[in-house]
């Protein structure tokens, strides 16, 4: 193994080693993949923060009436909020306009809707 005491030997060295020619679109694919990446999106949805604010605010509230001691009026009234929201999803037309909603809500999703490069420009001659 050769040292080298001073950086001219070493560069010297260096360019004198036969080196493949990079792939074309390299630099730009490395600054792609580093700097110029795109941040991950969040992992918490704008919505789930308020669904599970409006929860934590029914049980806190729930909790509070049974510590009052008129649980018996909160449970029966959740009882029967919930035998109304039962009935109204039992019913078939509920349930079919949920289905397409659904399946709209799908089919939107997987549709392509980016604009092609250059589509929207005007070709000047």
């Amino acid at each position: 193994m050769k040292f080298y005491d001073n950086d001219d030997d070493l560069e010297r060295a260096l360019f004198a080693l036969d080196l493949e020619v990079p792939p074309a679109g390299l630099r730009q694919a490395i600054l792609s993949s580093t700097i110029y990446h795109a941040p991950a999106a969040p992992t918490v949805r704008a919505w789930e923060p308020w669904l599970y604010g409006a929860l934590c605010t029914a049980l806190v509230w729930l909790l509070v009436i049974v510590i009052h001691g008129n649980a018996s009026g909160a449970v029966s009234a959740a009882a029967s909020y919930g035998d109304d929201v039962l009935a109204f999803f039992s019913q078939s037309t509920t349930l079919l306009w949920i289905a397409v909603g659904g399946a709209a809500t799908v089919w939107i999703s997987q549709m392509n809707l980016t604009v092609l490069p250059g589509y929207q420009r005007a070709t000047r001659r």
